[in-house]
């Protein structure tokens, strides 16, 4: 149901971790384009196209330490179930892995993939959908758009449409800080 599985996995994600610096680039979703669309578990949650966010402030900043691959991850609820994301500051929209997608009840046809994005390689084909809510330790966005990408991807992405619900994303003598703005 998911599709067919590309060769090019590693090419693929380092065009969407680098984002815009290789030339990603997804499409506007200000309502300008057709809305995302709802599928799986999320159905229930139709309704606006940008992320809200629930928390006004994290109790206290959350801070990730870079891993040895030199990427910053983040474990992020959704939907009650836990999936570990690359932050990835360059990309637009939450990314979800066709794996990770399933895992979440999140389901496609694959006769509604569509170009959503452009890789080095030529088009991404994915799916728009709309994640009503997740979490990042104490800070909770509903509403967030987001892309299944079934194929090529290798990790989900945790990108602006959810960084941008938070205060703060500040970089740290090896670590990266989410959470309160400083004043």
């Amino acid at each position: 149901m998911v599709g067919r599985a590309m060769d090019l996995k590693l090419p693929l994600a380092l065009v969407l971790v680098t984002g815009g610096a290789v030339g990603l680039m997804l499409p506007p979703m200000d309502g300008a384009a057709d809305p995302p669309r709802v599928v799986g578990t999320a159905a229930a949650a139709a309704g606006r196209n940008t992320a809200t966010s629930q928390t006004d402030a994290f109790a206290e900043d959350l801070v990730l330490p870079r891993a040895p691959d030199g990427h910053f991850y983040a474990e992020v609820e959704i939907d009650g179930q836990r999936v570990t994301m690359l932050v990835d500051t360059g990309a637009s929209v939450v990314a979800l892995t066709g794996a990770d997608a399933e895992q979440l009840g999140l389901t496609w046809d694959p006769a509604t993939l569509a170009p959503v994005a452009q890789g080095a390689g030529g088009p991404v084909e994915g799916v728009n959908v709309t994640i009503p809510e997740m979490a990042l330790g104490d800070h909770v966005a509903r509403q967030v758009p987001a892309l299944i990408i079934p194929d090529g991807l290798s990790i989900s992405l945790l990108g602006q449409s959810f960084l941008a619900t938070l205060g703060q994303v500040q970089m740290r003598e090896g670590e990266m800080v989410l959470g309160n703005v400083v004043d």
